[in-house]
């Protein structure tokens, strides 16, 4: 009579081991997703119109837990294409944080002839936001010319450099109405960014 009792131990200890290792999947599963849609939405802003649909390889997905469990090391390959049609190879790497459920150093690198893939430097992207970069261009623009009409941004101009302590150097082009009535002229815009917290730290406009 003691072997059905037996048997029962031993279905409910595979059913233990099965669900302790479904667990640590999902947790992979939920790491690799939320970082490749961290690195969607900078490959999007960052790359403007080029970038309208970003698409992942899955089979080239690594992942690599951190010795305190809490985060986890995410790196693979996609593709990003634009309006026009042509696709563009990139790598990246992100980290995620299990306990927050935050991503941080969001990195991609163009690959194949990719706009910057002759440059070594990899800038974390994870707080360099093009907008706050683009909004203090617009209020230099406006001290500079009182009576300012409109001012447009050409996103497919965006270009990161390194800058000096440690800051991103974030260039790009536009056109300024100087005063309501007249012809738009084009300019050149520079921003230096605190790339750890984002902080725009100072606006270069030139016309």
């Amino acid at each position: 009579m003691s072997a059905p009792v037996h048997s029962v131990g031993i279905v409910l200890m595979l059913c233990g081991v099965a669900a302790s290792a479904a667990a640590p999947s999902a947790d992979s599963d939920k790491a690799g997703d939320r970082c490749e849609a961290a690195v969607a939405e900078t490959v999007k802003r960052m790359r403007g119109h080029d970038a309208q649909h970003v698409q992942f390889v899955g089979a080239k997905r690594a992942l690599s837990p951190a010795a305190d469990d809490d985060e986890t090391g995410v790196k693979g390959e996609g593709r990003y294409r634009g309006s026009s049609g042509n696709s563009t190879p990139f790598t990246y790497s992100c980290a995620f944080n299990a306990r927050t459920g935050a991503t941080s150093g969001v990195l991609f690198r163009e690959t194949a002839g990719g706009p910057n893939s002759d440059d070594a430097w990899q800038p974390d992207l994870t707080n360099v936001s093009p907008e706050a970069c683009e909004a203090a261009t617009a209020v230099a623009l406006k001290d500079k010319h009182p009576r300012v009409g409109r001012i447009t941004f050409d996103s497919n101009t965006r270009q990161l450099r390194p800058a000096p302590n440690a800051h991103t150097s974030l260039e790009g082009k536009g056109a300024v109405q100087r005063a309501e009535g007249m012809n738009s002229v084009p300019f050149t815009y520079r921003c230096e960014l605190d790339t750890r917290s984002g902080k725009v730290v100072s606006v270069q406009t030139s016309e």
